[in-house]
């Protein structure tokens, strides 16, 4: 973090808004857009958070975007049927080139994650995943970023049968390995997790977002081998 960024963040924090105006106005534009470049990089790079890296997934994908941790993630008026909603589930991925400099030098043992059109639903149970499947009109976003710059944004029905089979059978997995435990209330699945291959032959599979062929092959050591060579033919 620059000594500029953290003067600002250090002065939201303890001092008055007048405070930081009077500190603002008095830098320089390439200082203040040093700032705010410095500050997007830290947010939306977030291992924490991945607040930002959901808004841009949701609002690209022509959503509202629903702030907070309860339902779902966005929400759009149906542009055929007056009153209907339609409501969206994003799932933002971001890998880290750090990670896998660190993993070629040694100061890790273990190859990063790549992109492979993935994601997953955490504290999952049966109860949620028969809620989302009773809603008909909800769709799936799956978006993928290499440190913070967007690659992709793929749209699903929630209801695709190979992507409801997968949490159906995560989920079946689970209950197996709970049986015979004296009680099971208020335990769930910690991680019910999908990628490319529970999606790929949707019928109904959109493509949102996705770089040109050119830029794409830019990222290809980042993005798994079989999802890179499906993006690679969808890209222009």
């Amino acid at each position: 973090m620059n000594q500029e960024l953290a003067n600002v963040i250090k002065i939201y924090s303890t001092g008055t808004h007048s405070e930081l105006s009077s500190y603002l106005i008095g830098k320089s534009k390439d200082t203040l857009i040093g700032v705010l470049v410095d500050l997007l990089t830290m947010y939306i790079n977030d291992k924490n958070s991945s607040t930002i890296r959901e808004f841009i997934t949701v609002t690209l994908a022509g959503y509202t975007h629903k702030e907070g941790k309860i339902g779902y993630n966005g929400f759009k008026q149906d542009t055929f049927i007056s009153g209907k909603t339609i409501k969206c589930e994003a799932k933002p991925k971001n890998v880290n080139t750090e990670e896998f400099e660190k993993y070629r030098r040694g100061e890790r043992k273990t190859i990063p994650a790549r992109l492979n059109g993935g994601g997953n639903f955490t504290d999952y149970t049966p109860a949620r995943l028969q809620k989302d499947k009773r809603e008909k009109d909800l769709n799936m976003l799956v978006s993928g970023f290499v440190d913070g710059k967007l690659i992709y944004i793929l749209e699903l029905p929630f209801n695709s049968p190979d992507f409801v089979k997968n949490l159906e059978n995560k989920i079946k997995k689970w209950q197996w390995k709970l049986k015979g435990s004296k009680s099971t209330k208020g335990q769930f699945l910690r991680s019910a997790d999908f990628d490319y291959k529970n999606f790929i032959k949707s019928p109904n599979l959109k493509i949102v977002y996705l770089l040109n062929r050119n830029e794409l092959a830019k990222y290809k050591p980042y993005i798994s081998k079989g999802f890179y060579e499906f993006l690679e033919k969808k890209a222009k």
